[in-house]
Formats: structure tokens, sequence, C-alpha cells
């Protein structure tokens, strides 16, 4: 019976080819579109079919019988980008790869990272070709991101907690996301502001002075958006609790409440554990350490600042404390609720794949 479709180019690789196409598979830190078509051809000489491939590579099939067809034709060469209209490049694929490796898995003697210069005093390239090389591979060598991974030896559960009270809240209760914006500075600027005009933004001077500090508590209802707030000169445990005697104050009686707190020693105290004991409506839920991102004030608290702190002009504490007051009242008049979308199962698969990503890196040395 005859086969149905087109007839697949036979493929068969040579122990070299096959060798290359490995490394371009397994090197972590290469192209990444590289990497993926010498999987797709490392599939396909094994004989599966370009459904198949597809399927295991998560392509589509059309995918897999270009790249199959193109190894054919050109063998390893064709794995590389077509070339595009205008000037031949006068630097070869050797050299942009030497650029590629050496910025992803080297540093400089006496530096902790790549500069275009150093780059180009290595590779014998100019600045800018340097500069093109790392923008077509979204290489920012002079970047960097931070992380902290959490060792509370109750993460997992404190996430599906807290997670839990998001996406599935309790039936006649409030959830209430609950911190302090500790040591806000009423900041002056040494000489007045240039105001923003066309074509130039506004001008500061970089210096100013303080006039002491205020101290934030929020409590923000993950419902409705909705903040209970008061400012303090200082942050104790003392502090603490005549805010929790206000959010008691301004929740119904009827409606347990739910606080959703970091670890922070005020909030642990004799004294607030002895508050909490005698108000069994009131629920605290500890987020796990170092993981402030998961308490949905902290976004609050960003808004907060943009729109008001970062920029603001304050010659007295009291003048700072209204300021907050006048703000915050007017966010609850047309609050907005955070939406949150994520479940505790992926928050929980996105972070283990940190600690797999450094021990990959560490063992790959």
């Amino acid at each position: 019976m005859l086969g149905i479709g087109r007839p697949k180019a036979v493929l068969e690789l040579t122990d070299e080819e096959r060798e290359q196409l490995v490394r371009w598979e397994r090197r972590r830190k290469s192209s990444q579109a590289l990497a993926l078509r010498s999987r797709i051809v490392l599939r396909c000489a094994e004989g599966r079919a370009n459904s198949e491939v597809a399927q295991q590579c998560g392509v589509s099939a059309a995918t897999v019988g270009k790249w199959r067809r193109r190894f054919c034709k050109l063998r390893l060469e064709g794995l590389c980008d077509d070339p595009r209209p205008g000037r031949s490049a006068t630097i070869t694929a050797e050299r942009v790869e030497d650029v590629v490796v050496a910025t992803l898995e080297s540093v400089p003697d006496n530096a902790t990272h790549w500069s275009r210069s150093k780059m180009a005093e290595r590779s014998g390239l100019s600045k800018s070709t340097i500069g093109r090389i790392w923008r077509a591979f979204e290489l920012q060598p002079h970047r960097a991101d931070t992380f902290k991974l959490s060792t509370d030896p109750l993460f997992v559960e404190k996430v599906y907690d807290i997670v839990g009270l998001y996406l599935d809240p309790p039936e006649a209760a409030v959830v209430l996301s609950v911190d302090e914006k500790s040591q806000v500075q009423a900041l002056a600027r040494s000489q007045p502001a240039f105001p923003m005009m066309p074509g130039m933004p506004e001008q500061r001077t970089h210096d100013y002075l303080r006039h002491g500090t205020t101290s934030l508590f929020a409590a923000f209802n993950t419902a409705d958006g909705t903040v209970i707030s008061s400012t303090h000169r200082r942050h104790r445990a003392i502090e603490f609790k005549q805010f929790l005697n206000k959010i008691d104050t301004e929740v119904p009686e009827h409606l347990d409440v739910h606080l959703i707190c970091d670890n922070y020693g005020t909030h642990k105290s004799p004294g607030i554990q002895r508050w909490l004991e005698q108000r069994p409506r009131f629920h605290m839920h500890h987020t796990p350490t170092y993981s402030s991102c998961i308490n949905q004030v902290e976004r609050w608290f960003a808004y907060l600042t943009d729109d008001l702190l970062r920029r603001s002009d304050h010659r007295s504490v009291q003048a700072l404390e209204k300021d907050i007051r006048e703000w915050v009242s007017a966010w609850n008049e047309n609050p907005k609720p955070f939406i949150w979308v994520k479940t505790a199962e992926q928050i929980l698969e996105s972070i283990s794949r940190l600690p797999k990503r450094i021990k990959a890196q560490d063992t790959g040395r």
C-alpha cells in the first residue's frame, strides 16, 4: 500500500556531526534557537516521524520538516539563520560564538563582569561590534538581578495557606494584608526645583535636608482594595498593638479577621500573642521568611512611593503625615484590589527551577 503524505528526507549523522549537535544541545547558555534545532535533528536521526519529533520538542510538524530538509541539504551550516539582505557579514560566525561564549562562561581579569571595552580588547573587535553582538543575543553583562531563597522549614505550608486566602477567602471574614513602612523620611530639597518644560524634565537638587521620620502602618483589604492605616513615630510592638486596636474598631464585629504579616519581631511579641488570644476572631498568618513578595500590601506601598514619596518635599514630619493621610483617603475613594492569579503549585514550581539552574551551573563548571 502506498504511504500517505510527503516522503521524509533520509537523515543520517556522522560521528563528528552528532558530537557537535549534542554539544550545541547541551550548552545551557548558548542560543536556545540553535539548541532546539540541534534537538530536532538528533531526534530525526533516530528514525522518528516528524509528528513525533514535533510533539517531543513542542513545535509544529512543519518546523521539524524545515530543519530536517535544511540539515540534509546544508548539514551543520543549515541550522544557522538565513543571511539577511544587505552587506555581507565581515565577522565570521566563529568569532561571534567566541564572544557570546566568553561573555556567558568567563569573567575578565581583575573584574566581576565584561564591559564592551574589555571584551573588545580580548576579541580584537570594536566596541560597537561587541555592543551589536550583545544586543542580538540579548546579553547585558552590566545588569544583575537579585534573589533570596527562603529557608523557612514551613515554606510550602505557608505558601498554600496565604495563597488559599487570596484565591478562596473564608466566608464571613475579611482578609487583611498588614505591614508597616518604617522610617519614611520627611525630606526637603536644599533649593527649589525647576519645573518641567518642553524638552527639559523637572530638575531637582541632589542634596536634601532631613526633618525626621515616621512609620506608616497599613492593612490592605484583599477583597475590595480599601486600606486601614495609621502613622506612628516609632514601630515597636506597642504601636503595632495600637494599630490592631484600630483594625478591631473599624472591622464589623460579626466578621472574622485574617491578618497576613511578615516575620518581623513586633508581629510575634508576647504582648501581641496575648492580644490575639483575647480576640478569637483574629487569625494571624505569617509569610515565609524572605518572601514578602506574596504580601499584597507591599505592592500597595510601591504605589504610595511612586505617587507621593519618591519626589515629595516636606519641611516637617507633620506635613509628611498629613500628605500620607490625604493620599490614603483619596485611594479609599476609588480602591483598586489586586487580582491574584497564580496558584500555590505554580509558585512552588517556578521557585523550584532556580535551585536546579544553580546546581546545573555548578556541575557544569
